[in-house]
């Protein structure tokens, strides 16, 4: 196969936009379609290769894995293996477990599967993922794995049929894209079905090639640039994708991949020196950014500035010079190390890396690492699996066929049979105050739903609700609430106004309540401490800025309180005191993350709660 230098340019221009999109530079807000470049990239460069040697019956299939190992596998496990030392020092137990068993799965070519299980309401922030970037990895691998057998089989056919044959299967999997964003984002964004589509575009612009040579078009070789670079500035997070949107990026690689002759002005501008040497580091940079940024926002407890994220970018295409120069180029060569070696050698980090995820998952993140474990629940599990022993799914079934399980993007669950009395109404923080409340209101059935939503009357996403609310046959005590401090507050009195309004033309009693602090670390920093932590320092936040956290929602909803009669709880008294607040009392931890209350936390606001409706006239 000849050499085309402007291809490691088109890398180049693929790998940076992604390292600068997650290092938060929001210029280069669409930065994530260099993914989708490699993808085009990747599926040209394998057909032509692997129609070469069919074509000279030069093929072998253990020949070709052997250099599909010495390509990814060496510079990915020495990246894995530089990751532990690091997780161990300063990851808490959950983000060791999921970390562990990431290592686990990026060495069985599985990670797209791992993260799109993983992805949800409740998933750990993918920016503190170290090794979030190797899902595209595992499509690719996946490609890899099964595309040559596909045209091994095929290639009795004719070289023509199956062209066409790949036509179908990329029309097929495009459809499935289009369809799989609207149905499943996560896995349309994941998993191989909705993205293998890139990879055949790829492989088409080989057969096209093998066929006619590369052309020299300036117009549509520019063209494809210019695609490409529209997709990274215009695009942004809101873009769904992949669908009828990747496919700017995608031909616009396809445009530059046939028309890119090396006297068109693109290929002369990606065959500079600059962007040839980007494009052959790019694989070592695209493995290297993504844990340098992820480990940079867990020791720094937040987002790094744009300073740091810059270091770190550097930092990111230094070490990809090294690990190119050190690692990749040496092994690639069979001189170097026999067949027989690498495969041996990729066993080995396999089942190595498999070993530590595994010690991982069932010590839970190494607990043991720590010496003082505090009291109280953190993480998800174990508050859901409480309310799911402890209380009955809801009642009727048309609203929801099991508690804790998403029907139709909604949760819910009551505390008993029958018809519900209190409601808890609007998203994951009306089902924190569910436990404390149910606990200490046995004679009372109490129900929250959430759909992960704004509960407001006028959109379509409660309507089922709001239906079964207005044919409750008794009137029913409705509290309101949500997580307010990431809600675009702009439209929010209005429509919380209509709400309100509506709940009260039905004769149901409302009552406002407000938020709980949020703080920037995860409450594993109280629950597990050593002399590496403080719990001092880490579990608290002055009242000036939980005073800051109420500005922004506090007076909308007083405002509210005020129009409609109605009374108004604030969820900050409970749980701050003096000149603090904190997320645990004495040796018990009250957070499950960093903005929900976890069993202990739940009950003391219930109780808290509980008094002010029982003691207090304004707030009966």
């Amino acid at each position: 196969m000849k050499y085309r230098p402007e291809i490691d340019g088109l890398r180049a221009l693929a790998v940076v936009p992604v390292i600068l999109f997650h290092a938060g530079f929001e210029l280069f807000s669409g930065g994530f379609v260099g993914v989708d470049v490699f993808f085009v990239i990747s599926g040209y460069l394998i057909t032509t290769l692997l129609i070469e040697e069919i074509e000279n019956d030069q093929f072998s299939i253990i020949n070709f894995y052997e250099r599909r190992a010495r390509r990814i596998l060496p510079a990915l496990f020495f990246v894995m293996f530089v990751c532990v030392p690091f997780a161990w020092m300063w990851m808490m137990p959950s983000q060791m477990q999921d970390f562990t068993e990431s290592l686990m799965a990026v060495s069985l070519f599985a990670s797209n599967f791992l993260f799109w299980q993983q992805s949800g309401y409740f998933a750990t922030a993918a920016e503190e993922i170290p090794l979030l970037h190797t899902w595209s990895l595992a499509v690719e691998e996946q490609y890899y794995l099964l595309f040559p057998v596909f045209l091994l089989l095929a290639w009795r056919f004719g070289k023509n049929k199956v062209f066409w044959l790949i036509v179908v299967l990329t029309v097929i999997s495009f459809s499935l894209s289009q369809w799989g964003w609207r149905k499943d984002l996560n896995a349309n964004f994941y998993l191989a079905p909705a993205r293998i589509w890139e990879l055949f575009a790829g492989s088409l612009a080989s057969f096209v090639v093998q066929k006619r040579g590369v052309q020299e078009n300036n117009g549509l070789s520019m063209l494809g640039v210019v695609a490409i670079l529209s997709a990274i500035f215009v695009y942004d997070e809101t873009t769904p994708f992949p669908g009828a949107y990747a496919l700017v990026p995608v031909v616009g690689a396809v445009l530059f991949v046939l028309y890119a002759g090396k006297e068109t002005l693109a290929a002369k501008l990606l065959s500079t020196k600059a962007f040839v040497g980007v494009g052959l580091i790019s694989y070592s940079a695209y493995l290297w950014h993504q844990p340098l940024f992820a480990f940079a926002r867990i020791k720094l407890i937040g987002e790094p500035s744009l300073q740091i994220m810059t270091v770190l970018t550097a930092a990111s295409l230094i070490l990809a010079v090294g690990s190119y120069k050190y690692v990749e180029k040496p092994i690639r060569r069979r001189s170097f190390l026999s067949q027989r070696i690498i495969f041996a050698a990729s066993l080995v980090g396999i089942l190595g890396f498999v070993a530590i995820g595994l010690a991982g998952y069932k010590s839970k993140g190494f607990v043991e690492r720590f010496s003082l474990h505090a009291k109280g629940d953190v993480g998800h599990l174990a508050y859901h699996e409480y309310i799911d022993n402890r209380y009955h799914d809801c009642e009727p079934e048309s609203i929801a066929k099991n508690a804790l399980t998403w029907e139709g993007s909604l949760r819910c669950k009551q505390s008993k049979k029958g018809e519900s009395d209190w409601i808890l109404l609007g998203d994951s923080h009306a089902e924190h105050l569910f436990l404390g409340l149910a606990e200490r209101n046995k004679e009372v059935n109490i129900v929250f739903y959430i759909l992960n939503a704004r509960p407001y009357v006028s959109g379509s996403t409660f309507k089922n609700i709001f239906d079964e609310i207005s044919r409750a046959k008794n009137k029913k005590k409705i509290f309101l609430t949500m997580h307010y401090l990431v809600r675009n507050l702009s439209d929010f009195e209005g429509k919380f106004g209509e709400t309100i309004l509506f709940l009260q033309k039905l004769g149901h009693e409302v009552i406002l309540v407000g938020d709980i602090p949020r703080y920037s670390i995860n409450p594993e920093a109280c629950k597990y401490r050593d002399s590496r932590t403080s719990a001092s320092d880490s579990c608290s936040m002055p009242m000036s800025e939980s005073n800051k956290q109420l500005s922004v929602y506090e007076p909308t909803l007083l405002r509210l309180s005020a129009k409609f009669n109605i009374p108004y709880i604030s969820l900050h008294d409970p749980l701050c005191s003096g000149e603090s607040c904190s997320m645990s009392s004495g040796d018990i931890v009250l957070y499950r993350d960093n903005n929900h209350l976890n069993i202990p936390g739940s009950i003391l606001v219930g109780d808290y709660v509980s008094n002010l409706l029982l003691h207090n006239p304004d707030k009966k």
